[in-house]
Formats: C-alpha cells, sequence, structure tokens
C-alpha cells in the first residue's frame, strides 16, 4: 500500500521530534492530532461477520471492512490466524474498504488490526478476533511431501503427493499457494504441475551446498472447492551437502567429477551402443546398491541371441527407473575411454565404479551429453526435472503459468528399461 503525503508528514515530525530531543518539538505540542497515540476507531469500522453473539464466520466468504465515516479512511489490515497464516486483501485507493484475496481457513481463530486515521490525520486503531465455521466439505485433500527427511545431492526436487485430484487451475492456485518452501540460503523457485495428483519444486538453478530446505502447507482448513477442503499435512525438512556434479562426454568416453565446482577426478567409461544409447541431459541420483543382477529378457532381449546377458553387477548407482545405472563393468574394461559398449548404462572399471560409488549421493547430478540417444524425460523416469527450461517450468505453476502443463508425450513414449 503506498504512502499518503499526510502519512509522509507525520513521520516527518516524529523523526523531527526525535532529532530535536526532549522538550523541544516541531509538530503536536499545541494538542495536534497527529502527535497523540491511536484512538479507538470500533465505532468508524464494521465487517460483514457477527459480532459478540458466538456465531462462527464463514470461511467460504471473503473478509469486508468498510469505514463507516465519511471523515476517517481505513490505511492498513492484518489478519492472521493462530497458526500464524496471513490473509492477503486488497485496499481501495480511497482507503474506504477492504477485502481478502485469499480464503480463510474452516474451524480457525482469526486477530484482524485495523489502522485508520481521521479527516486530520490522527490515527485510529481497532482489534477484532471471530472464529470460523468447521468446513462443510466432504473430501479432505492433504499432502505428503518427499523425499524423505535427511541429507541429498543439490539436484533434488522436492515433490508434493495430493490425496485428492486437483484439475481446475483457480483450485490448483488455492493448493500451490498454501504449499509453502523455504531455504537458507534463499533461492527463486516454483512448483511444477506434473499431473492432477503430483507437484515437483526446484530452484531456478541447483540447491546451493550446504542448505537447509523446509516444505509445509498451510492448506488445513482451506476450501479448495465445494467438495474439497484442505487437512493436515507433514511438513519436510531436508539439507544439501556439497554439490557434486559428474559430467559424462559420450563422445570422449571420459567423465569429469566435480565436487563444488572443482574437477576431483576423471574416469574412463563406455556408454550405450546404438540401438541403446544412453539419454542426454541431466538425472538425479535415485539410490545406490552394492550388487543388482541384471538380464538382458528384462529389456526385451530373447535369450541365447547375441546381446543376451545375465551378470551380477557391483557399485550400482541409479539413475532412472526403467534401470539406468552408472556401475561397475569389468567385462569392458578394455572399451572405457575408446568407444560405447554398454546396453544403456555408464561402465568403469570396479575400482573406479568404488571410488564414484563412495562419493556418489541421493540427489547428486549426473549429465550426459553427445550421446546418440534422446533426451531425459522431465518426468516418470526419475528426476529429469532440470532439463526443463526455466521460462518452460514456470508455466508449469498456477500462480505464474497454465498450471496444465505435461511431459511431452512423444519423450514418455520413448521410456524403456536398460541395462549393462
Amino acid at each position: 500500500m503506498s504512502t499518503s503525503p499526510r502519512t509522509r508528514t507525520v513521520i516527518g515530525c516524529t523523526l523531527l521530534v526525535t532529532a530535536l530531543g526532549a522538550g523541544v518539538t516541531a509538530c503536536g505540542s499545541d494538542g495536534n492530532p497527529l502527535s497523540a497515540k491511536p484512538f479507538d476507531a470500533a465505532d468508524q469500522i464494521s465487517f460483514n461477520g457477527p459480532s459478540g453473539d458466538g456465531k462462527k464466520v464463514d470461511p467460504d466468504k471473503p473478509l469486508e471492512l468498510t469505514a463507516d465515516s465519511d471523515d476517517g479512511r481505513i490505511t492498513d489490515v492484518t489478519a492472521v490466524d493462530a497458526t500464524g497464516r496471513q490473509v492477503a486483501g486488497e485496499l481501495s485507493a480511497d482507503g474506504s474498504r477492504w477485502h481478502s484475496t485469499s480464503p480463510l481457513a474452516a474451524n480457525a481463530r482469526y486477530t484482524v488490526r485495523v489502522s485508520t486515521e481521521d479527516e486530520d490525520g490522527a490515527p485510529g486503531r481497532k482489534v477484532l478476533t471471530f472464529d470460523t465455521a468447521k468446513p462443510t466439505a466432504k473430501k479432505r485433500l492433504t499432502v505428503k511431501f518427499g523425499p524423505n527427511a535427511g541429507a541429498y545431492g543439490v539436484g533434488q526436487p522436492l515433490t508434493a503427493e495430493l490425496s485428492q485430484p486437483v484439475k481446475d487451475r483457480t483450485q490448483r492456485a488455492v493448493v500451490e499457494r498454501a504449499l509453502r518452501v523455504d531455504s537458507v540460503p534463499s533461492v527463486q523457485g516454483s512448483w511444477y504441475w506434473v499431473d492432477d495428483k503430483e507437484l515437483h519444486y526446484r530452484p531456478k538453478d541447483y540447491w546451493p551446498a550446504h542448505a537447509t530446505i523446509k516444505a509445509r502447507s498451510d492448506l488445513d482448513g482451506v476450501k479448495v472447492s465445494d467438495r474439497l477442503v484442505g487437512g493436515a499435512s507433514k511438513a519436510l525438512k531436508i539439507t544439501t551437502g556439497d554439490s557434486i556434479l559428474a559430467l559424462t562426454d559420450a563422445a570422449t568416453h571420459q567423465m569429469t567429477v566435480y565436487e563444488n565446482g572443482k574437477e576431483i577426478q576423471e574416469i574412463p567409461v563406455t556408454t550405450g551402443k546404438p540401438g541403446f544409447d544412453t539419454r542426454n541431459g541431466v538425472k538425479v541420483v535415485l539410490a545406490k546398491q552394492y550388487f543388482v543382477r541384471m538380464r538382458g529378457t528384462s529389456i526385451g532381449i530373447a535369450e541365447g541371441s547375441a546381446d543376451s546377458y545375465d551378470l551380477p553387477v557391483y557399485y550400482a548407482t541409479q539413475l532412472t527407473f526403467s534401470g539406468e545405472y552408472v556401475h561397475a563393468a569389468p567385462w569392458s574394461v578394455g572399451s572405457q575411454g575408446y568407444e560405447n559398449v554398454s546396453h544403456g548404462c555408464t561402465g568403469m572399471s570396479t575400482g573406479n565404479a568404488e571410488w564414484f560409488f563412495d562419493h556418489i549421493h541421493e540427489g547428486d547430478v549426473v549429465k550426459v551429453v553427445n550421446s546418440e540417444g534422446h533426451e531425459m524425460e522431465p518426468f516418470g523416469n526419475g528426476f529429469g526435472d532440470w532439463n526443463v527450461t526455466w521460462k518452460d517450468w514456470r508455466k508449469g505453476s498456477a500462480l505464474t503459468g497454465s498450471g496444465q502443463a505435461t511431459p511431452n508425450a512423444q519423450d514418455m513414449a520413448r521410456l524403456r528399461p536398460e541395462s549393462v
């Protein structure tokens, strides 16, 4: 809200009084109302709810405050519930009316502080409290945040899984506005609607190293639709460690590992051969397994064919749900650093795989460039979130875009299992 010229005069007088010291006044010494304490504005302000009759306010209706006197106006309003959630609102240009622009929560107690001034600029104040009625909607919308609490790499997106589908853009905006993410250090970030029940959150760039990230839902008691009201949800806290980025160049057959921007290791590798080319793009580490048994039959290779295999694989770092890993491949050491001979995974010697396994963590970033494979899917096959440009990512928000963005259907159709 802009400050009126009259208010600026009051502030200027106050500062001058302070500067001149005790016993010397620049204004207000003659009883001018500008120097008085705020008067009780109870008789000047009314709101569209019950007053002292024990009735509760309908949370589905906006809160509205009006200045009853032609000689006064509203200058500021804050409305906060008992949990600290603040209600957004708009004040008319002439200060005659304020109304809420965000929904009230059901079954909550609110405290509203109203500041006013009369025609002479004398400040007034009114504080009112009220309770909202219990929700009438039949279904509760709760949120499950992911991943699990703990420490992750700087590429780890947050997820929000809704208990009920939300399709309407206006309703999505209500939900998204209530999903709060705070980080230390602070970064710019946004939610993206993957589908009707799942959202992902990521910053514009990777999370800072050694950051603390908290996610919570303020949906409890908030009406989303006529049949849907927000329920209580458990908050989430994660942290990040050092920034680890592994860059694999499929053309030079080398992986370079960076820690906090500094190169710490270079490893000769082999990636997917023609027909099984490794996906290009950014992938986020999903999990690590010391031992995985990989079979060609799991990806449609007939047993006994030239491409058939059934192998024990060690130091396996998973990058996609379909089975792309970075792992030990002692059978291809002669090709590592020279040619691509795998079925889609990134293979390296057992010693290098053990080193990588020990230095990589869930949420760390692995990026592949110069492969003949297609781009990593944004969603549905792990965390390909970082392959969406920031401009397009914001289009997937109900607050800054359409809130209806979906992954490229052709990319999703290319999903296939992979292995060694």
